[in-house]
């Protein structure tokens, strides 16, 4: 009863085992694993399961034999451990001999001997690359024909528009600003034609280095050109604010003289001797500038000195009104007398009058109102001192000369000549002097077209 039971239990589970289905097994693979796996740059080359070395070697050269860069390079493997030797067209082939060695099955390390082959013989490499880069440009050179066309044509509109001076001088406030700005407008389209060119020619890298290159350097030259620079923007400024006009007689700084020209490097005066004068525009730009001919009416003043007995007040009304009398004196503005200061000895008196410069020179006038003021007054009476000094003699010093020396004798006084009063109409040529404004007149014919005049009289002035 018992081996019945025993043979019953038996043929059960054999019947169990046949109507399950099987389980494969499969091995276990670690996240590490999946990890590194996936992180693998480039898939290893297979060559065969724990190849032998032969394997690798013949693996190695079989690739190698299908690329004509590797056609001289032998390969050596010893327990893993590849050697690469001989030579190569290029420095990148010995790179990436090493990379295609090191991804086959088996290999250890590779230890690359390869070098380059700079021979000319052997350069056949190099003349090859040489030929192919020729026959790129070869095909390129249609392109670089548009391209260079299109450029052209783009800079020959710039051109075009830069020569339209009546349109730039309609925009611009002068002659000046109308040359930069057809100037820039040359540049610009210049500039456009260049990008396009090379937008079209694939190489607009290449222009963002030359563009880059041409940035430092314009830094270096403004630095090295400051002056320069500075010079030509204060050009650009006295041009469109005017603070003078040809022909003016202006005083900038010390240096006074008529006005020949304005220029973009310099300011050309006529100094009052005929001498040519130039001044950096950088220099007269931040310069104080007088400008005598801006107002035609101008000032003289002189100083007389009376006696301190005399009525000062007398004095100033007696001058006014010889000034007043006088032919190249304006009535409007009157002119006028003031005590300047008491001295010792006398009352200085400023007397003043005004001219229209325009008919009468200021130092003419100023020289015939001065003798005319002063014959009036001492005429009137009124004494004009000379200065007053007082001698003290020490009544314990010596007399000068002693007994028995001889004195010189006594030198004659000699008559004061007395020359005859002016006549009314000694006060007549007082006509402005011209000679200095036919010597700017004459240098701005002879150098009319050498240095451009950038003052226009049509500009508003300052």
């Amino acid at each position: 009863m018992g081996r019945l039971v025993i043979f019953c239990a038996l043929l059960a589970l054999s019947s169990l085992s046949l109507a399950t289905p099987s389980l494969a097994l499969t091995p276990f693979t670690s996240p590490a694993a999946e990890t590194s796996s996936a992180a693998s740059p480039q898939p290893a080359i297979d060559a065969v399961n724990a190849a032998p070395d032969e394997r690798i070697q013949e693996r190695i050269r079989g690739i190698f034999g299908e690329l004509p860069a590797f056609s001289r390079v032998e390969v050596q493997v010893s327990e893993g451990v590849v050697t690469l030797s001989g030579t190569v067209p290029g420095s990148a082939d010995a790179k990436r001999a090493e990379a295609i060695a090191s991804r086959v099955s088996g290999v250890v390390t590779v230890e690359n001997r390869i070098e380059r082959d700079v021979s000319i013989a052997a350069g056949s490499g190099a003349l090859a690359r040489v030929a192919q880069r020729w026959d790129s440009l070869v095909k390129l050179l249609p392109l670089v024909a548009l391209a260079v066309a299109i450029g052209l044509a783009i800079a020959s509109v710039g051109y075009l528009l830069g020569r339209l001076g009546t349109l730039w001088e309609r925009i611009a406030p002068n002659s000046f600003m109308a040359e930069l700005f057809a100037g820039l407008v040359r540049f610009s389209f210049a500039i456009l034609g260049l990008v396009v060119a090379l937008d079209m020619l694939g190489a607009t890298a290449l222009l963002g280095a030359v563009l880059g290159g041409a940035g430092v350097i314009g830094i270096a030259l403004g630095f090295a050109m400051r002056d320069t620079i500075e010079n030509y923007v204060a050009s650009l400024l006295l041009s469109l604010r005017q603070p003078f006009r040809a022909r003016d007689w202006v005083c900038i700084d010390d240096h006074e003289g008529h006005v020949i020209r304005l220029t973009s490097r310099a300011t050309i005066l006529m100094t009052l001797d005929g001498n040519q004068l130039r001044i950096p525009n950088a220099q007269v730009f931040n310069a104080t500038i007088l400008n005598f001919t801006a107002n035609p009416q101008r000032r003289f003043d002189f100083e007389l000195g009376i006696d301190a007995e005399d009525d000062p007040t007398d004095a100033r009304h007696l001058g006014v009104e010889v000034l007043a009398g006088l032919p190249f004196v304006l009535a409007d503005p009157p002119p006028s007398a003031r005590v300047e200061q008491v001295g010792d000895s006398n009352i200085v008196i400023r007397f003043l009058g005004w001219i229209d410069q325009r008919e009468t020179d200021w130092y003419k006038a100023r020289s015939r109102a001065i003798p005319a003021v002063k014959r009036a007054l001492e005429e009137a009476g009124f004494a004009l001192p000379e200065p007053i000094y007082r001698l003290r003699f020490d009544p314990t010093a010596p007399p000068p000369f002693e007994a028995g020396q001889h004195t010189a004798p006594a030198r004659p006084a000699r008559p004061v000549q007395r020359r005859a009063p002016m006549p009314d109409n000694a006060a007549g040529d007082v006509a402005p002097e011209n000679s200095v404004l036919d010597m700017v007149e004459e240098e701005r014919r002879a150098n009319s077209g050498k240095d451009k005049d950038l003052l226009d009289p049509a500009s508003p002035r300052e």
